[in-house]
């Protein structure tokens, strides 16, 4: 299991993608699937480096970075249509997902997520888990993306639980700075290929 930090804690806020569902591959092959209509480079590399940007801001981005004019709204609709396909093929993160089954009902848990509503309850329905969070703030719903900290001080406030008393679980640098900002500490939840074991012929 994942240490958490010194202290009690009143309340747990998870990012979602990458931090309880081990989708960020699935993530990428829907940017990649979404991009390469439009002739757009996303290489995995910058892809992670970008974690907890909002789909818009990403697209906006690549288009400033590459000189085309990809329509953002299109673009969009289409990595979250194949995303959806792909989803049924998710797993939770396993270190996530023991701190949820072991404070589930003892402390309220949040999801703060830089994806969209429809996006992160799609993943938690796909897991089994929706039930268990009791607010969700998403894509959307705040001004400021990670890594500001509005999002993390907006689910705090809805929990009513001040923002030194809850923890965060977050995989990307971003989030881990919101977190920060927000005065919150943080759990880093490693990506996949630190988390997986070599395999060995």
């Amino acid at each position: 299991m994942l240490p958490l930090p010194e202290g009690e804690f009143d309340a747990y806020l998870f990012d979602c993608d990458g931090t309880i569902a081990d989708s960020m591959p699935i993530h990428y092959k829907a940017w990649q699937q979404a991009l390469e209509e439009w002739g757009a480079d996303f290489g995995e590399e910058l892809f992670y480096a970008w974690g907890g940007r909002t789909p818009v801001a990403v697209i906006q981005e690549l288009n400033a970075r590459q000189g085309l004019a990809m329509p953002v709204d299109a673009v969009n609709e289409r990595r979250e249509q194949v995303f959806r396909e792909l989803l049924p093929t998710v797993a939770a993160v396993p270190e996530v997902l023991e701190h949820i089954e072991e404070a589930y009902g003892r402390v309220p848990f949040a999801v703060v997520s830089g994806s969209s509503r429809e996006s992160v309850t799609a993943s938690l329905t796909a897991l089994g888990l929706l039930d268990r969070f009791d607010v969700m703030v998403c894509a959307g719903e705040y001004l400021n993306g990670k890594p500001d900290p509005e999002c993390f001080l907006t689910a705090a406030a809805a929990l009513g639980v001040a923002p030194e008393r809850c923890v965060v679980f977050e995989d990307a640098d971003l989030g881990l700075q919101a977190a920060a900002a927000a005065g919150m500490p943080a759990v880093r939840v490693p990506p996949p290929w630190q988390r997986r074991p070599a395999v060995i012929d």
